[in-house]
């Protein structure tokens, strides 16, 4: 299983805003969840998603073509991958792992 970080970046939009790009690009990664190929996570600067890496390289197609079926001639499409091996780890074991070591320090957080 595989994460992949990803920016759409529409250019040469009518203004500043790209939110219903983006969410144009939801709406098509919610057809993929349904379909089974994957999870994913909207946060403000990116969209989280996670998959094998098949599936994750066919979903990023996608989602980057999606401004060019709305009339846009540009696209910047920003991708990187982390795809462990070693042991099968969804994006929520690894926030998990974390929270366990906050918890070892004693609820410290000063060091964060």
């Amino acid at each position: 299983m595989a994460i992949v970080d990803v920016v759409v970046i529409p250019v040469g939009t009518e203004g500043p805003s790209v939110s219903k790009y983006i969410a144009e690009i939801q709406t098509k990664l919610k057809e993929y969840k349904k379909a089974g190929k994957i999870d994913y996570q909207l946060t403000p600067m990116n969209t989280l998603i996670e998959g094998e890496l098949a599936d994750l390289l066919e979903v990023v197609q996608a989602i980057h073509e999606l401004p060019f079926d709305k009339g846009l001639d540009r696209v910047c499409t920003n991708i990187r991958i982390d795809d462990r091996r070693d042991k099968s780890r969804k994006m929520n074991d690894k926030l998990a792992s974390v929270e366990k070591h906050l918890n070892s320090n004693g609820d410290n957080n000063e060091n964060i």
